[in-house]
């Protein structure tokens, strides 16, 4: 298939060496290769041939600047960082969706990608990297508010701080006014006295009592302050841990995160991975045209999501409010779970489901179960216990058990969900997990 350059790369690659011509030289015969290819060649020949013709040239053959300048232009004009083909020589223009592997146009018609679907590798890039900045921007946004978190519990510690210590400065002035009138009045009595003194005996003698009453009042000890230094032992007395604790309390922790790469175009999750639906008519619309990478771990037609984290051992509970939701499955499936082709249910599932006012139980290679006269549960738990292989759904807010799976799990499973409905989401509901 012919390039889509006005020139292709063999034209400017040296006949020796097969890269693009570096400081090329014409020989007698007309041939061109590069200088150092043509005098290694002639050293370990030991005679003057051209290597594509064996017709002898001068010793010191002429550079062809008409060439060089041509190639110096087909190097600029390919770019510096532009990747080729090992095989075909031409420009990875394409990405193999099946494979996840560039390739170029002839690789596309080889064996290899036949009837594999393939985009260009500029949209590809473009997806991804407006994956990785959505990604990015979550992270910053999530950072930003631990950051926030930090801040407002030093600020409101050291506002808590400043508190005391106005409390105990106002407290230290009142007791500083208070010996202050103390001194004062002990001062108006040392006069008093003095006055006293020095009347005659007969007068002294007359208030001598109470002379004696008022310096023994004289004598007592000023009262101390108690409480007057700052509480340095609440502030700083395991400051990190306090604090950490504290903000523990405002995060939440959710035993089962989606994996958004399994999810299937047409459902929405939320920004934290913990909720799921399907699209309405209207953001139907809106993503007209957009492609999502039909990697292998997506869902190419069943509206289906699985949690990003499998499980090979021990045991796992997991709540989802399914609320008003009118379509949802719950369960769990394999890791090797066909995920493309089809848009009805896998059949590696065990779950448990409700459509059309019914609920139901699904497990491979049975239909369906129904549940006759049972109520729409609003939250619905499940338990995977692989130690013992069982598999249980119940009502966890009226602790009625719907049922308990018992089989043996030869590979990893990981959560499964499935959601039909553009109102009312699927939520994995947070749990409160005790520090270490």
């Amino acid at each position: 298939m012919a390039s889509k350059r006005p020139f292709s790369e063999e034209d400017f690659a040296c006949p020796v060496c097969c890269d693009i011509f570096s400081d090329p030289v014409l020989l007698q015969c007309g041939h061109s290769v590069c200088r150092g290819c043509i005098q290694q060649y002639w050293t370990t020949k030991g005679s003057r041939e051209c290597p594509l013709c064996r017709k002898r040239s001068n010793k010191n053959p002429p550079v062809n600047l008409a060439l060089k300048n041509l190639s110096l232009a087909f190097l600029n004009y390919r770019g510096p960082s532009e990747e080729l083909c090992e095989v075909h020589r031409e420009r990875l223009s394409l990405f193999c969706l099946h494979d996840e592997e560039l390739m170029c146009v002839v690789c596309r018609e080889s064996h290899k990608h036949t009837n594999h679907a393939c985009r260009p590798v500029s949209e590809i890039a473009e997806e991804r990297k407006r994956q990785v900045w959505h990604t990015e921007n979550v992270i910053k946004k999530d950072f930003k508010h631990l950051h926030q978190l930090l801040y407002d519990e030093e600020k409101a510690m050291l506002v808590a701080l400043n508190e005391e210590k106005t409390q105990k400065t106002q407290l230290l002035k009142d007791k500083i006014e208070k010996m202050t009138e103390e001194i004062l009045s002990l001062s108006r009595t040392i006069r008093e006295l003095r006055a006293k003194f020095d009347s005659g005996d007969v007068q002294f003698l007359q208030s001598f009592k109470d002379i004696l009453e008022r310096a023994q009042n004289m004598n007592q000890e000023p009262e101390t302050v108690q409480g007057g230094l700052i509480d340095i032992a609440q502030y700083l007395g395991n400051l990190k841990f306090t604090v950490w604790s504290k903000i523990r309390q405002s995060i939440s922790y959710t035993p089962v995160v989606l994996d958004p790469n399994t999810a299937n175009a047409q459902l929405i999750l939320s920004e934290d991975l913990t909720c799921v639906r399907d699209r309405d008519e209207q953001e139907e619309e809106d993503v007209d045209g957009v492609q999502l990478p039909d990697n292998p771990e997506r869902f190419d037609r069943c509206p289906c999501v699985l949690g990003s984290v499998g499980y090979s051992s021990g045991t796992h509970i997991w709540d989802v409010d399914v609320g008003d939701s009118t379509f949802w499955m719950l369960g769990v499936t394999t890791e090797s779970v066909k995920r493309k082709g089809t848009k009805s249910l896998p059949s590696e599932v065990w779950c448990i489901g409700y459509d059309s006012d019914t609920l139901s139980l699904k497990a491979p290679q049975e239909s369906c179960i129904p549940f006759l006269g049972c109520e729409k549960p609003k939250r619905v738990r499940v338990k995977l216990d692989l130690d013992e292989g069982q598999l249980s759904f119940a009502d966890p807010l009226s602790k009625t058990l719907y049922h308990t799976f018992t089989t043996s799990y030869t590979e990893k499973v990981f959560p499964f969900f499935c959601s039909l409905c553009s109102v009312s989401p699927l939520r994995i509901l947070p749990v409160i997990k005790l520090l270490n």
